[in-house]
């Protein structure tokens, strides 16, 4: 991801079908990857809804399938290969199923699935949403449909998204598009396109409108938020927006004000930061308000500064350790988290070990940890050789993830004894007589339902925990 979201690169085999009421043709769809994916599917569901298509959770019942799908890493895309060819016997049974791809790996494969593997009937981009109406009527006169084209320009703002298989709680926001960072072994710049920041005044509109209908918690998403930048004035665009005066734009943390003064009783949380673009401004911001929450995935993909480097992520190991020492020094409380890629390209033990040590030195909260995997037509593709061998990259990334386990459980340690205010998100997993919900931190809670229901704010004295999960009493609701 130049910064993908929620995390940075988290990607793979994360599914979600949306559900709704409207129309008597009939859409499944499934997300996999990013939030950005699941946000975008709730568009598709938008759009299509006007065009009498309703939402169903079963596949047999579905008139067309759609698969927004994920391309940061080559698993996520066999996962979704795999899916594909599943979904070929169901055509076998109901031959007037459609079957649709949407999103990254839209972008990237192009026409290859549509005409080479014919696998699909419609293709179609992120930026190509709006065209799906069109794009359906093709495949209903029997043709094959595609629309890949990367716009400078889209971001969906007038588009009120479909809320489905919602919470009622927390729900997600974007505030940008695209990305224009290019960290050598990402592939979002080449199939998302260009950063594009949205109208700061439907942002506040949606987060106005999801508060009135009862949520308690949005998440502004982006491939890298902090580039946030939005002017009126339509001389300044591109290169000339990104180095305007603060006074003349609105910027992250001015958007980040906006949203957060909606109301006292709205959470705000964001993804994705990119550590070279967080400002002191956001930090400040987030301390003058308590609903802004205190937690930040600041990726870092490696310890080591020659990698770094060859990433392009345009710092060093030293620049990073600052910004998490600022990051402490306005935030003392604030939960930090990261990405870490094991195995990139040329890299050494030692160089491994740099990462080992950033994390020992950090301890960070969470951490999304993935070995290094070449996606075809990145700048790493192009100008490194994929040259560690793959056992050496699971066994460096295999150290990682202990290590991380071991952190979880310290932080998660350090919470026990404490109180924490609680956002109840709804059930625990395990047992309806549990809830389960967050605090600002990103910390998971679970603790005897009571009378507590979700959307309610609880005060949660915690009195064990596991690596994951902090676990104990209400004490009493608050506002």
């Amino acid at each position: 991801m130049s910064e993908e979201i929620l995390p940075e690169e988290r990607q793979g085999e994360i599914l979600e079908n949306f559900s709704s009421t409207a129309g008597d043709k009939k859409m499944f769809i499934e997300s996999y990857g990013c939030q950005m994916n699941f946000s975008d599917s709730e568009i598709v569901a938008s759009v299509l809804n006007k065009e009498g298509y309703s939402s169903t959770n079963d596949i047999n019942d579905a008139d067309v399938v759609f698969l927004n799908t994920c391309s940061i890493r080559d698993n996520a895309e066999l996962t979704i290969r795999k899916r594909l060819q599943k979904i070929q016997h169901e055509k076998k049974k109901n031959p007037n199923l459609k079957v649709g791809i949407l999103g990254c790996m839209a972008e990237r494969l192009k026409s290859k699935l549509l005409e080479e593997e014919k696998l699909v009937d419609l293709v179609a981009g992120p930026d190509a949403y709006r065209d799906l109406p069109q794009l359906m009527q093709q495949v209903s006169e029997g043709e094959k449909s595609v629309n890949v084209i990367l716009s400078r320009d889209e971001t969906y703002s007038d588009i009120d998204p479909v809320r489905l298989k919602s919470n009622g709680v927390t729900a997600f926001i974007s505030i940008m598009r695209g990305c224009d960072n290019m960290c050598t072994f990402c592939v979002v710049p080449f199939t998302r396109g260009r950063e594009r920041s949205r109208d700061p005044k439907s942002i506040v509109a949606e987060a106005e409108k999801l508060h009135a209908q009862g949520y308690k918690e949005v998440t502004l998403l982006g491939q890298n938020v902090d580039s946030y930048r939005w002017s009126d004035n339509a001389d300044l665009r591109g290169k000339a927006l990104k180095e305007a005066p603060r006074s003349e734009v609105i910027d992250f943390a001015k958007l980040l004000e906006m949203v957060a003064s909606i109301a006292p009783d709205l959470r705000v949380r964001f993804t994705t930061s990119h550590p070279k673009d967080i400002t002191d401004d956001v930090l400040y911001t987030m301390k003058a308000h308590e609903n802004i929450c205190k937690y930040i995935h600041l990726p870092a993909q490696s310890g080591n500064s020659r990698i770094l480097e060859k990433m392009n992520r345009t710092y060093t190991r030293e620049w990073y350790l600052e910004k998490v020492n600022r990051v402490r020094e306005i935030l003392p409380d604030c939960a930090i988290s990261t990405d870490l890629i094991a195995g990139f390209c040329s890299e050494t033990e030692e160089e491994h070990q740099d990462t080992v040590d950033l994390m020992k030195e950090v301890i960070y909260d969470y951490a999304y940890m993935f070995y290094y995997s070449e996606r075809p037509g990145t700048l790493a593709a192009k100008k490194f050789e994929d040259d560690v061998p793959l056992e050496i990259k699971k066994k460096r990334l295999q150290e990682i993830i202990e290590l991380q386990n071991q952190h979880n459980l310290i932080r998660n340690e350090s919470c026990v004894g404490e109180i924490y205010k609680v956002l109840v998100e709804g059930f625990s997993k395990k047992s309806k007589e549990d809830l389960m919900g967050r605090t600002s931190h990103f910390r998971t809670v679970v603790f005897p339902k009571e009378n507590y229901k979700p959307g309610d704010y609880v005060n949660v004295k915690i009195d064990r925990c596991t690596g994951g999960t902090l676990l104990g009493k209400a004490l009493e609701k608050v506002n």
